[in-house]
């Protein structure tokens, strides 16, 4: 069973994941960072229809293998919550880069709150795996 506190903690996070992806939308974040070129940097050679259209299909298929770990079990949805716990780990990159050329990097005004939410979150969800257990 997921905690309350786990579940609060979570949709906490999620303005602030909102708030992130407008900082890089208004920053051009997807214009200069390397995750980004490398996982859509293909729909560039595309049309915007083509390109709109595969994204919304490959979010589409992704959904319901979520749905399906989803209605499996009240464990599956445990298990689920470890992919935002890496999500915040990988936005450490912004402060990184940020750090790296010390200057502004998109992203990284909003990423300082993600340290601090993931630890949070990592913190209640490996409490949350030792009361319930993965298995």
């Amino acid at each position: 069973m997921i905690s309350k506190k786990l579940k609060t903690i979570f949709y906490i996070s999620i303005p602030i994941f909102i708030t992130h992806g407008l900082e890089e939308i208004f920053n051009g974040f997807y214009n200069i960072d390397w995750s980004t070129k490398l996982v859509i940097g293909f729909l560039n050679e595309m049309s915007v229809p083509q390109a709109t259209f595969i994204v919304f299909q490959v979010m589409i298929w992704l959904s319901f293998i979520v749905f399906a770990f989803l209605i499996a079990s009240e464990k599956w949805r445990l298990r689920l919550l470890i992919l935002p716990g890496i999500i915040y780990i990988f936005e450490l990159h912004h402060l990184w880069k940020a750090f790296e050329s010390w200057s502004y990097y998109p992203g990284a005004i909003t990423a300082i709150a993600f340290p601090v939410v993931g630890f949070m979150f990592w913190k209640e969800l490996l409490n949350n795996f030792k009361l319930h257990g993965p298995h």
